[in-house]
């Protein structure tokens, strides 16, 4: 007969054998779900971007290789191009693109249409659009775009609620609106070959567009950058990315984001290098090589920068509400999200961004 003692340590043991045996159990279940439910690493990064010397960075580090060195070669970035702002939102609202370069209008817009999802996460210049007229067209003001037909890149986006806050400073509307001022949206490419058939009277557009119209049309500036509206210090192309790709993979957009301040300061301190890589991206994205003379002269129109000017960004969303392609009221404060800009300019001992 076993004694009552020993029962009894046997029992204890066998209990604190079963509840080791289970926390064992428990433990490996736990680390299980925790790797099943962790983010796996990012394969494609999807990237939009223009055509355009106002997304200086976006087009430099595309072909320099920097966006891709930055974030490593287990992830693949996958570059697209859009002529302007409205087709890329579209592309994001699908969660087709992750980060993008785009114009403030369309920032906006994006970020109310997808209640919130789109933020604005950094600068990328300021300036670089003018109001050309074509030559012959008698144009030498904006109150001259009375009954005259004026291009822009696209309805709704920068260079068009631009457009539409002269007009209305001017007193003018557009034909849709009850004015004489016919809006065509034009692929920036086109807009010379419609100034030479005299099929358009003006454009409003982002540089080297303005430059190209300028030197190779003889096309009168009616306002320059700085003309256009807040001495030329609004901001003409910002950096996007979706709230849910911000949150799940915040690495990926840090290491975006270093190349990006990095490539602006290069940018400011090699711009005969700088140009090189924009005219070859151009080129490969148009098929349309620009001359030196243009793309120095579009530089000069053009600040580069990372500061996304918070209140000329606002007031676009003004314009477009005032144009009707906002609706209702809006709460913008998490339009803006400088968190990783932010940690990248403190590591970098820059300024960093409110």
């Amino acid at each position: 007969m076993r004694h009552p003692i020993i029962g009894r340590v046997v029992l204890v043991m066998t209990g604190a054998l079963l509840v080791i045996g289970l926390s064992a159990c428990n433990s490996g279940s736990t680390a299980a779900d925790s790797s099943a439910n962790s983010e796996s690493p990012l394969k494609e990064l999807n990237v939009a971007l223009f055509p355009n010397l106002t997304h200086a960075q976006g087009l430099v580090g595309k072909n320099n290789g920097d966006f891709q060195k930055a974030i490593g070669s287990s992830t693949t970035i996958n570059w697209k191009s859009y002529n302007a702002g409205p087709d890329e939102t579209q592309a994001f609202l699908t969660g087709a693109e992750d980060i993008g370069y785009i114009g403030p209008g369309p920032a906006i817009t994006g970020y109310v249409q997808s209640r919130g999802d789109i933020q604005i996460v950094a600068g990328s210049t300021d300036g670089g659009a003018l109001l050309i007229a074509r030559k012959g067209a008698g144009i030498k003001s904006v109150k001259d775009l009375a009954g005259k037909k004026v291009a822009i890149p696209q309805y709704g986006n920068t260079q068009h609620l631009l457009l539409l806050n002269l007009l209305q400073k001017n007193g003018l509307k557009t034909a849709d609106k009850g004015g004489t001022v016919t809006v065509q949206q034009v692929n920036n490419p086109d807009v010379q070959t419609l100034f030479d058939k005299g099929a358009l009277d003006a454009a409003l557009v982002p540089e080297p567009w303005g430059s190209t119209l300028i030197q190779k049309d003889d096309a009168q500036v009616v306002l320059d950058q700085n003309a256009l509206w807040l001495n030329g210090k609004y901001a003409t192309a910002v950096v996007i990315a979706r709230k849910d790709f911000i949150k799940a993979h915040p690495d990926v957009l840090e290491k975006f984001l270093k190349a990006h301040v990095a490539l602006t300061d290069y940018i400011n301190k090699n711009p005969q290098a700088a140009q090189d890589a924009i005219n070859n991206q151009i080129n490969v994205l148009t098929q349309k090589k620009l001359s030196t003379d243009i793309l120095a002269s579009s530089f000069k129109n053009t600040t580069v920068v990372n500061d996304p000017s918070k209140a000329s960004v606002l007031d676009f969303a003004t314009f477009a509400k005032d144009a009707g392609y906002l609706q209702g009221s809006s709460d913008y404060k998490t339009l803006f999200d400088f968190t990783a800009l932010n940690k990248v300019l403190k590591a970098d001992g820059k300024a960093t961004i409110s």
